[in-house]
């Protein structure tokens, strides 16, 4: 494992031991009867499992919404000359980013729709790290191609799944990252597969989700985007332009979600990843 790899796994570790008891997942993998609380033990079995990056990455080119405008990227200059640094002079090199917040995969903010809402550098650590549920809406597209998931679609996902857990991240796969790179009209495209308002309302309201995401710009295609709206009203947040959800079982899983900390931050590109149960 790289030194990278670890260091990702040691912050899993340290997020995970301030949202849920380091204990019972070590007794549950090794079966051993009482907990064992070890930081070693939740290391161990974290590193063995599979990660999967849910985030795409971004560039001048990457689809964003018509109000909004491509990011510029551009080389880091000496103030003092204007040219650029460069490794081969200056030891190092560096770029200016300038973007919307809302670029790439990214978070939303209540703040960004509620001028009372939470900004990012508000939103509780413990909510950076939560179980994830994946809700296969791909199914549903081969008869209509912008279908909304339904408060129905949530109880077919029930039976077979079981209850949608309280304090969980929900996910909606729709496959629409595969025209990201490949079709970015495409992925444009307006309507397209989304959440319904029910269906949001019921999972905040009745089951207790966290947070929600998508691999859409928007969480849903209605002219006044009434499902995003309520969401962001109501004290949520939500991640959009997921990837890879093809790759995460529809329970079982743990999403790890982290964001820089402007503050009062309206929205800022995301790093969003599952770790595999």
């Amino acid at each position: 494992m790289s030194k990278v790899s670890k260091l990702v796994v040691a912050s899993v570790v340290v997020v995970l031991v301030a949202a849920m008891t380091i204990g019972r997942i070590a007794s549950a993998e090794s079966g051993s009867a009482g907990p064992s609380g070890s930081l070693s033990d939740a290391y161990r079995i974290i590193a063995s499992k599979q990660f999967v990056d849910l985030t795409h990455s971004f560039s001048p080119l990457t689809p964003v919404w018509k109000g909004f405008g491509p990011a510029n990227f551009a080389a880091a200059a000496d103030p003092m000359s204007g040219q650029p640094y460069t490794i081969a002079q200056d030891g190092f090199r560096s770029n200016f980013y300038s973007m919307v917040g809302q670029y790439g995969t990214h978070i939303d903010p209540p703040a960004h729709f509620d001028p009372n809402g939470r900004t990012l550098d508000e939103i509780p650590l413990k909510q950076m790290i939560l179980p994830l549920v994946v809700f296969d809406e791909t199914p549903m597209l081969t008869h209509d191609s912008n279908h909304a998931l339904t408060v129905g679609d949530i109880a077919v996902w029930e039976k077979r799944y079981g209850r949608v857990p309280a304090g969980s991240f929900a996910a909606l796969r729709t496959d629409m990252s595969r025209d990201w790179d490949k079709n970015p009209a495409r992925f444009k495209r307006q309507p397209f597969p989304a959440w319904s308002l029910d269906a949001i309302k019921f999972l905040y309201e009745d089951r207790g989700i966290v947070a929600n995401g998508h691999e859409s710009m928007d969480t849903d295609a209605t002219p006044e985007l009434a499902s995003e709206k309520w969401l962001l009203t109501h004290g949520h947040w939500q991640i959009e332009v997921m990837a890879n959800l093809d790759q995460v079982p529809a329970t079982g899983a743990i999403i790890v979600v982290t964001w820089p900390k402007p503050r009062g931050g309206l929205g800022f590109p995301a790093r969003a990843f599952a770790i595999l149960p």
